[in-house]
């Protein structure tokens, strides 16, 4: 890395800011790299706005607009390594639900006058420009946000875990859900939250999005023959935080 300081910046696209406020969390570990980095843009965190070049930007959430389309292939120009910060900014994360209806009826939902309204159905980062690293989660583990700062340091990727949730049980030995008749998405999600919500007896949801080499209709098959869920339940298992990705589309109804 260069003798200066790397300069940071982390940005919100459509999203609930619930990634900015995980790395937030670093608190002490945020100020010991604050010797190492410098974070010139993060609106939640600090006042002044430096506007670019940057060697490391992170973007939450997702595009869903004109503006957010625009401003998101201007970062990408001036961005060394640019970051899709969560599952928002990698697959459309629950924001994208709203993509299985149409844009009019969404529209007219929230708004009473949708004339104004410049919007159009959710899409992750990499839909439309290079994406550096991705990290998911929602939102991504704080540990998982602070290698990735220290390995862009040593000028080496970050290791992002790809094995499912399941491997996280096994390792508490946890008793599988799915014996227990619960539809859970374990098999199909990415690892990376230690397992928490299986570990209080709840049903993995998938918010850490597929695991590599996903087999989501044998889980989706599963879901109907074994545990006797209805179509709709099942497309809702899968739309809910992926729906939008490679893996979970044909099982999400696209």
């Amino acid at each position: 890395m260069p003798e200066r300081k790397p300069r940071v910046a982390v940005y919100k696209f459509t999203g609930c800011a619930g990634c900015q406020m995980e790395l937030l969390r670093l608190e002490d570990e945020l100020l010991d790299l604050g010797g190492k980095i410098e974070i010139v843009y993060f609106m939640m965190a600090k006042t002044e706005a430096d506007l670019g070049p940057y060697d490391i930007c992170f973007i939450e959430g997702s595009v869903s607009t004109p503006r957010e389309l625009e401003e998101l292939k201007a970062l990408r120009s001036i961005s060394k390594i640019l970051v899709a910060l969560g599952d928002c900014a990698i697959a459309g994360c629950v924001p994208s639900i709203r993509n299985w209806m149409k844009q009019a009826d969404a529209e007219a939902m929230v708004y009473e006058d949708t004339k104004k309204i410049l919007s159009f159905r959710v899409k992750g980062l990499e839909e439309y420009v290079p994406v550096d690293v991705a990290l998911p989660g929602c939102p991504p583990n704080r540990d998982l946000i602070l290698r990735t700062v220290i390995s862009a340091l040593q000028g080496i990727r970050p290791r992002v875990d790809s094995y499912p949730v399941c491997v996280e049980c096994k390792l508490k030995e946890n008793e599988c859900l799915l014996k227990l008749g619960k539809a859970c998405m374990g098999p199909v999600t990415r690892a990376g939250c230690g397992a928490i919500c299986p570990s209080l007896g709840r049903e993995c949801e998938g918010c850490y999005g597929p695991m590599s080499d996903a087999n989501a209709r044998q889980l989706a098959r599963l879901f109907t023959e074994e545990l006797g869920l209805s179509e709709e339940e099942v497309l809702g298992k899968f739309r809910k935080y992926a729906g939008m990705s490679d893996e979970f589309r044909r099982e999400a109804g696209l």
